[in-house]
């Protein structure tokens, strides 16, 4: 998905107001990018650029767990702006070609105390956890559809005495099941409260 253009503020936050801060490197090419609560609003630092977004006007935020195939624990934050910009908060950064570390405790912080002042500010945002219900939808019949054949080959298998051919499907359909399962269970569409945010979309 396309991320619309960043909505810029004059100035970020005073380092005296600044109540939590977190950064992480989307890649290894550029700095890093840079978030600060205040009294404010959400300071941030982007490939350059930077602004303020006050906690009224954040629109939406979507929390999800997002797994690649170099760090198996990676969740995501995507905020929208009233205005139409969008920012992305990973809680993995970039550390060398073969390294990208988590940073769960200080991404779960952040995203809290984001949740809190939002709460405190009268925030009337949108709320969301999981994937989208048609993203959702595709992945659970996909899911389905494997397992389908997953035991379809395993009773074939064992039906012609290749019990070995059928212990390899059940370790794969087993591995399969704990990776994308969860995956598939961790992203369930919902609706969250501020007091009550979804503990399977956070570290």
């Amino acid at each position: 998905m396309n991320e619309l253009p960043l909505q810029e503020d004059a100035a970020l936050a005073p380092e005296s107001e600044v109540a939590a801060r977190y950064a992480y490197r989307a890649s290894l090419i550029g700095g890093a990018h840079q978030f600060e609560l205040s009294d404010g609003g959400l300071a941030w630092r982007i490939a350059g650029r930077r602004g303020l977004w006050r906690y009224g006007d954040i629109a939406a935020i979507r929390l999800s767990f997002r797994p690649v195939s170099m760090q198996a624990r990676r969740f995501r934050a995507d905020l929208r702006h009233i205005n139409g910009g969008r920012i992305a908060i990973l809680s993995t950064s970039w550390q060398t070609a073969a390294l990208m570390a988590p940073q769960d405790a200080g991404y779960r912080d952040f995203i809290v105390t984001l949740h809190a002042r939002m709460a405190e500010a009268g925030s009337r945002a949108a709320l969301i956890g999981g994937l989208g219900a048609t993203v959702y939808s595709a992945g659970f019949v996909f899911l389905a559809l494997v397992g389908l054949a997953m035991a379809g080959l395993l009773v074939r298998s064992l039906a012609v005495g290749e019990f070995a051919g059928a212990l390899f499907i059940t370790g794969f359909a087993a591995l399969f099941a704990w990776q994308v399962g969860g995956f598939i269970r961790r992203n369930r569409p919902r609706v969250y409260r501020f007091d009550n945010l979804p503990e399977a979309l956070l570290p």
